[in-house]
């Protein structure tokens, strides 16, 4: 994969949907690193627009990661019961009370985009694509990456004919790609360990990789590349909000949490009032509670207020430094 796609380094930038913009994209890419778009949240004509703008920017190689999507089941009290639990906080934020929550299929409209565009690299979180969609990709000599926080789930990735895999271990932040039941959180070097041997595609690390002994130990361990997000957070170059580039760098050991309040998935991120409201109540299925409290974030980040908002973080964003990206990346590998 190094060669084939012309890195200069065995890094991967963490996609990090609804963070990464185009700028960060390329500057992770003029770094000498895989830079990865983070098309979670966009649909298929956005996908494209941000694919041309970072081809803008670089002409070095970058991949393009997808949200599996499946259609929520829910009963209409448990979205009831989701709503009333977060309309205090509307309340606070004083933001009108949500009407209508509107969810739109957008994979197969991505999927054109990146085949439009001669993308050549797609990794994929929450499950693995149909078999149609791998074909189609396929014939068009794209690398595919599956997303596995367990050995069953990366046993299922290689099966499924994807090139690589990428093991997420507990300490990583934001959203888990968990796709079997029930969830299991292993460190990342525990999960590198006991998946090495059991599956014959390329390896990549990721879970709390903040510096250079974190990337010699995850290639020691039989990793063949590693995949970094909350340390290049704090790049000059990202563009994620101050206030989480501050709650980041103030950060201390222990500061984070697991909680699908925020979207209806596992993610983990700063503990902050919203977490601790919601850590009981009930949360509708994804991605339904993503737009329950989406105005909720867009608001309480408006207001330079971090209780409400969705600060990503892995366990070990204690560690963070400012600087470029060049570096960020100079510190973790030479």
């Amino acid at each position: 994969m190094k060669s084939r796609f012309s890195i200069e380094k065995p890094i991967i930038q963490a996609p990090m949907a609804g963070i990464t913009t185009p700028e960060f994209v390329a500057a992770c890419c003029e770094a000498g690193i895989l830079g990865s778009i983070g098309a979670g949240y966009l649909n298929g004509d956005e996908t494209k627009g941000f694919i041309q703008k970072v081809k803008s920017l670089t002409n070095k190689p970058f991949s393009v990661n997808l949200f599996i999507q499946e259609e929520p089941g829910i009963d209409v009290s448990v979205l009831q019961d989701a709503r009333e639990a977060l309309q205090p906080i509307y309340d606070e934020l004083g933001i009108p009370k949500i009407q209508r929550v509107i969810s739109t299929e957008v994979f197969e409209g991505q999927v054109q985009a990146i085949i439009d565009e001669g993308v050549n690299i797609v990794s994929f979180t929450f499950g693995i694509p149909d078999e149609d969609t791998i074909k189609k990709l396929k014939s068009h000599d794209v690398y595919l990456i599956g997303t596995a926080t367990t050995i069953e789930e990366a046993v299922e990735v290689e099966k499924a004919g994807l090139d690589a895999v990428v093991l997420q271990g507990r300490e990583a932040g934001g959203h888990r790609g968990t796709f079997t039941e029930p969830i299991e959180l292993i460190a990342t070097a525990d999960l590198v360990k006991t998946v090495q041997g059991k599956v014959s595609i390329p390896i990549i690390a990721a879970g709390g990789i903040m510096t250079k002994e974190h990337v010699t130990s995850m290639f020691d361990l039989g990793a063949s590349f590693v995949q970094v997000g909350t340390v290049l957070l704090t790049a000059h170059e990202c563009g994620a909000a101050k206030t989480h580039k501050n709650a980041i760098l103030n950060s201390s050991q222990e500061s984070t949490t697991l909680t699908k309040a925020f979207t209806g998935k596992y993610a983990r991120g700063l503990k902050n009032k919203f977490t601790e409201q919601l850590k009981d109540a009930t949360v509708a299925p994804y991605p339904i509670q993503h737009y329950l409290t989406l105005h909720i974030r867009k608001e309480s980040a408006n207001q330079n207020n971090p209780e409400y908002m969705s600060l990503w973080m892995g366990e070990n964003s204690y560690l963070a430094k400012e600087g470029t990206i060049k570096e960020i990346i100079g510190h973790l590998y030479l």
